[in-house]
């Protein structure tokens, strides 16, 4: 007989015993650890989902050091739970799950938000994932799961457009402030003015105004849902967001999207300006951002960035098949009056 078979006899007499004990959830056979190292022993590990000091344990409650001559070593596992689809009708919702605009695909459930003025609870995301990339009204109908994912208005709308800030594309994107319309009226006068003088002194020269480029700092909007009772604050795979923290060059960072799931990066290039593309020949100009490895695909838009602590650190809204793209968590909360 082997250790392993061994153990595993011992394992089925004890379990229905050991599984009394309150935070036991599981028993099995693995290497004993001592001292945050794993040994060569073998072992009967007894999983709990917290580990606590053997103080505030009644007797009958600690797992003892050993059973039938074999040791035990107590494993904290956590809270186990069957993975959910991010793709499926889910109630409460939670970030990192399909979400979006009734007209466009799908895109991700960000983070739960609460507005800095009255402290209603919102869901955060995309302008191009609420919004339809500017093409939203407000009080327009969020759905969970996106329309890709089978999501359909009115039997899955969990959430109305509350507000959003407006993408500004370049000259000749559409659906910005490109062109003539986005010059300054004061650099309009002035040419005019200019120009009235150069007239009168018989000058063949003009002034044409030109307008600056329009820049983006962030691709964001936040929804009112239904029911707070229609969403949930853990989010997939990760768990509970707890602040905000600035992003440092190297930093261990997380997400959980719609599509690719929980993917792990680092930050590798900070205050970044990048051209961003939407479709057709909209392209907008971004600054401040920050970059990753590729962490993402489409769909994962909206995705809330965390570092090892479950700090926010930034919002998913681009990428490539090189590197995720996110705006700075803080120009996020700042642009739409938004707190974690």
């Amino acid at each position: 007989m082997t250790d392993v078979q061994k153990i595993s006899g011992v394992r089925q007499s004890a379990q229905k015993h050991l599984l009394k004990k309150s935070n036991v959830i599981g028993v099995g056979i693995g290497f004993k650890e001592t001292g945050g190292k794993k040994t060569a022993d073998l072992s009967l590990s007894v999983l709990v989902q917290e580990k606590v000091d053997l103080q505030s344990l009644a007797p009958k409650e600690i797992v003892p050091k050993t059973v039938d001559g074999i040791p035990t070593d107590v494993i904290r596992v956590g809270k186990v739970v069957a993975y959910q689809s991010p793709r499926e009708r889910l109630r409460p919702a939670p970030p990192g799950a399909s979400i979006g605009h009734y007209a466009i695909t799908a895109g991700t459930f960000g983070a739960v938000v609460w507005d800095a003025a009255t402290d209603e609870m919102l869901i955060l995301s995309n302008n191009h994932v609420f919004a339809n990339s500017n093409n939203a009204r407000l009080g327009d109908a969020i759905i969970q799961p996106g329309a890709a994912d089978g999501g359909r208005a009115p039997q899955d709308r969990i959430a109305d457009l509350l507000r959003f800030v407006t993408i500004q594309y370049k000259d000749g994107g559409g659906g910005g402030d490109g062109g003539n319309g986005s010059q300054c009226p004061i650099a309009r006068f002035i040419a005019s003015l200019l120009n009235l003088f150069a007239q009168a002194s018989g000058s063949q020269t003009r002034m044409v105004p030109v307008a600056a480029a329009p820049v983006n700092l962030v691709d964001a909007a936040v929804a009112r849902p239904w029911q707070d009772s229609a969403i949930s604050d853990n989010t997939l795979q990760i768990g509970k967001v707890s602040g905000t923290t600035e992003a440092t060059i190297g930093m261990a960072v997380k997400k959980s999207g719609r599509t690719t799931g929980l993917t792990e990066g680092s930050i590798t290039i900070l205050d970044a300006t990048i051209e961003v593309g939407y479709g057709g020949n909209r392209v907008a100009t971004y600054e401040h951002q920050l970059l990753s490895n590729d962490m993402s695909d489409p769909g994962d838009s909206g995705s809330l960035l965390v570092d090892s602590e479950n700090h926010a650190v930034g919002l998913l809204f681009a990428g490539s098949d090189e590197v995720t793209v996110f705006n700075p968590i803080d120009a996020v909360l700042s642009a739409l009056n938004i707190k974690i």
